[in-house]
């Protein structure tokens, strides 16, 4: 079997060995549950509860804030107690929601009550999604019933489901398809009732070869579902390296996937699609990988959003004595936190505890002309040149050497003889640009 990937990247140490036979764990609410307003990208939604409201477990507690934004709900029934800043993850205080947790767990009318797919239209699915607060569960979280609701949905051709689960570390994506691959099958063809003329195909690196297997037999269910191996390497689940492997079509920083006839979802996001057409549940809960040298006990937690991240790790045993470092999300793509006690959101997928901060302990140097950066980037860019812009502070040049194109994937870092913090400097750069075409676009 020809496994199918994308030009450069690289291999960083995978340490999926740590929680991938881990099996899927359900974590009980916190007494106190913080929401923050922010937790998808696009406008932060706005609060439909005041404090003193009674609320039940589903019930609606904020409404998008805007077309690009998604509604939240709680997970829990109980009281509002507050709502005030809070802090986040990226170490910010955001406006959130605090609800006392009543212990009672009683839902709002309707919730999970089954209903059938048939029933459905296209766009009686696509209105599940959007009203059950779904946003990508990938990391980007973007709203997404806008990811389903293209120009022409007729011109899709190709739903690519990512399994690839490339970061480091993270085994909550593969647990997911090991535990509950018919709800994923529905949950995709709920998907391809909404693209009457697409093919999924769920991409799956080959170091779950498990995975690959049983998402294979139940693929066989529905001649519309494939399954595609994929080459382990980083970063393969990245959306325009997987579109490339699967399709060979190229994607740039000025166009969607619609564009080029595809729509990708991670897994995580079509088990909350099942759940929101099949079950008519919002989004209320998120699979969270535990893991890392610094852990006592990895694990995969089935967890409420809105409990703490020191709350969760703690469920899995703590942190070492020796433990330096806590990362929310992957080692490549995840945000150092400085404090753990802040709130699980619909994005959050990982806890990471490290016993050694190797990117605080490098010490930087000159560039040495290697090319390794080159060599490594999925986008075929020059971070050498790029970092030379930067570091001049010259943001045009930055530009016309192919900045936006950078999806901030760490390679380049990653392979830094001379420990130059490539993509630090790229986002920055990367917003400066979007704030002066905000700008302009005022005037």
């Amino acid at each position: 079997m020809k496994l199918k990937t994308f030009k450069r990247g690289v291999h960083p140490y995978g340490g999926k060995e740590l929680t991938k036979d881990c099996a899927i764990r359900p974590l009980p609410a916190e007494d106190i549950m913080v929401y923050p307003l922010s937790q998808n990208l696009g406008a932060p939604s706005k609060a439909v509860v005041q404090k003193g409201d009674r609320v039940l477990k589903g019930q609606l507690i904020a409404e998008a804030g805007g077309f690009i934004g998604a509604p939240i709900f709680s997970s829990v029934s109980g009281t509002v107690k507050a709502i005030e800043k809070r802090l986040v993850v990226n170490g910010s205080k955001v406006d959130s929601i605090i609800i006392e947790n009543d212990g009672l767990d009683e839902a709002v009318e309707g919730f999970g009550v089954e209903r059938s797919l048939d029933s459905m239209t296209g766009d009686d699915i696509v209105e599940a999604v959007k009203n059950a607060g779904i946003v990508g569960l990938g990391g980007a979280g973007f709203p997404n019933y806008v990811k389903l609701s293209p120009k022409n949905k007729n011109d899709i051709d190709y739903l690519i489901i990512n399994g690839a689960e490339c970061e480091p570390y993270l085994t909550s994506d593969y647990r997911l398809m090991l535990e509950r691959p018919e709800e994923l099958l529905r949950g995709i063809q709920a998907m391809l009732k909404v693209f009457p003329n697409a093919r999924a195909v769920i991409g799956i690196e080959d170091n779950k070869p498990e995975a690959i297997d049983i998402m294979t037999k139940i693929a066989k269910a529905d001649d519309k579902v494939d399954v595609c191996a994929l080459k382990t390497k980083y970063p393969q689940g990245g959306e325009r390296q997987l579109i490339y492997a699967v399709t060979k079509r190229k994607i740039n920083s000025k166009m969607l996937p619609a564009d080029k006839g595809c729509i990708v979802d991670n897994v995580g996001t079509v088990f909350a699609i099942y759940e929101a057409v099949y079950k008519n549940m919002p989004l209320i809960h998120n699979i969270v990988t535990v893991t890392g040298e610094g852990v006592n006990k990895g694990a995969n937690f089935d967890v409420p959003l809105g409990v703490d991240h020191g709350y969760v790790l703690e469920a899995a045993g703590g942190a070492k004595e020796t433990a330096i470092k806590f990362i929310s999300g992957g080692p490549m793509m995840g945000i150092a936190m400085g404090s753990i006690e802040v709130p699980i959101v619909k994005t959050t997928s990982s806890i990471l505890v490290f016993e050694k901060d190797e990117v605080a302990e490098a010490v930087e140097t000159n560039c040495i002309h290697c090319g390794r950066c080159v060599n490594a980037c999925p986008q075929s860019l020059v971070p050498q040149l790029m970092g030379q812009a930067m570091k001049k502070e010259n943001i045009e040049e930055f530009e016309k050497l192919g900045g936006m194109e950078c999806i901030e994937c760490g390679s380049c870092a990653f392979v830094c003889p001379a420990k130059i913090p490539l993509t630090q400097m790229f986002k920055l750069g990367r917003i400066k640009i979007r704030e002066e075409k905000a700008k302009a676009a005022k005037k």
